[in-house]
């Protein structure tokens, strides 16, 4: 293809960053994006580019080009619960932000998306664009599979981007396992209420709380071996609403990260049993919800190297830096568990280090100069994996 992708990037960077300050100010939460679909929707539209919007999720949908293999760009557009304290001219007027950077995301495949369309006659292939919801609450991907994302075109592979406040701009962070698995749980405590003087007279799902609390922690301590990276949080507890009364019912709401889905399982199981024996010691009952249960991202050998490959040939002072392996976890999984993916984190840190705060921070500060490199390595990937798969 005849296409000099950094300078169309930077062609196009004023409109880039505008279309992420405009995302900026309306961050809506999970899967109810109205908005924002709006928003995605009418510059699609303005490009001449077909898409489908999935109501029930909130997600947008584009291809570019016909026939050959296809890859999938997923950009992620949901906001966090979260009021914003960056003091920048355009921060979001209401209680929620983009504090993860998701406007980034949304933006540089807007990016992406118009220079792909241009080039749409050159294409070897297929570009299947998803413009994601609900990434912060692990529902967006498997709403977007649900709704047949994964076909019609056929996806062959898959490729993100996330940005960083707290890292240098530019720097490319991979790995082959990058995000650890996640299962999410609600743990309900059924007692019986009593008063406060004659606790006697019922079941006090406080204490029983309190004991599967602190037993839940000794699974990892004795349990799991260090080398199996795993971590058990609760951090949730509610019960009562009287200093003297016995409350009927307590609620426990934890998460599990693991890498090994081995772990994973096993936890799951043991969390069931402790709770369910300690409940049952202190004549309480116990309901356990799943509040989320998603894979580890594990990334492709084969597609790591067409990242790597693809952002020295950009050359376009991108720093490359391996062994990227987060506690933290990504619905992208969800498509890296179908087909070979990779995802990739680029540093995003403002000049003035002094600010770097950690994303979800209320205070956090992304480097717009990322999105020319954001937008540059979402047309490169695209367009060398159709180059070499057609």
């Amino acid at each position: 293809m005849n296409i000099n992708i950094i300078q169309e990037v930077k062609n196009n960077h004023e409109t880039v960053v505008a279309w992420r300050r405009a995302l900026h100010q309306i961050p809506e939460l999970g899967i109810e994006l109205p908005q924002t679909v709006a928003f995605v929707a009418a510059r699609l539209a303005e490009l001449g580019i077909p898409y489908e919007i999935y109501e029930d999720c909130s997600c947008v949908t584009a291809t570019i080009g016909k026939g050959g293999k296809c890859i999938l760009l997923r950009g992620d557009m949901d906001a966090l619960p979260v009021k914003e304290e960056s003091g920048l001219d355009f921060a979001s007027p209401t209680d929620l932000s983009h504090a993860c950077g998701h406007d980034f995301h949304a933006a540089a495949l807007l990016g992406a998306a118009k220079i792909l369309k241009e080039h749409e006659a050159e294409l070897p292939g297929t570009v299947k664009l998803i413009f994601q919801s609900g990434e912060e609450v692990f529902k967006g991907a498997a709403g977007a599979i649900r709704h047949g994302l994964m076909e019609n075109p056929h996806v062959d592979a898959a490729f993100a981007t996330h940005v960083f406040a707290a890292n240098p701009l530019n720097t490319v962070l991979y790995g082959k396992y990058m995000c650890a698995a996640v299962y999410g749980f609600k743990i309900r405590i059924q007692g019986k209420g009593a008063h406060g003087s004659s606790p006697e007279n019922g079941v006090d799902p406080l204490v029983v709380g309190a004991n599967i609390l602190l037993s839940l922690q000794e699974i990892i301590a004795r349990e799991i071996p260090a080398a199996d990276e795993a971590v058990l949080t609760i951090g949730h507890f509610e019960g009562g609403m009287a200093a003297n009364v016995v409350p009927d019912y307590a609620i426990l709401e934890g998460t599990l990260r693991a890498f090994k889905p081995e772990v994973k399982a096993y936890i799951m199981q043991r969390i069931t049993d402790i709770s369910e024996s300690i409940a049952k010691a202190y004549r309480a009952s116990v309901t356990i919800e799943e509040l989320s249960n998603v894979p580890p991202v594990i990334c492709d050998d084969s597609m790591i190297d067409m990242m790597l490959n693809a952002v020295k040939e950009l050359d376009n002072g991108m720093e490359i830096c391996p062994g990227a392996h987060l506690m933290g976890s990504e619905d992208f999984a969800f498509y890296a568990e179908q087909v070979p993916s990779v995802l990739c984190f680029m540093g995003a840190g403002v000049p003035d280090k002094s600010k770097w705060v950690g994303q979800h921070n209320p205070r956090i500060l992304f480097n717009e100069d990322i999105l020319e490199n954001e937008v540059a390595i979402y047309v490169k990937m695209a367009v060398d994996f159709l180059e070499k798969n057609k």
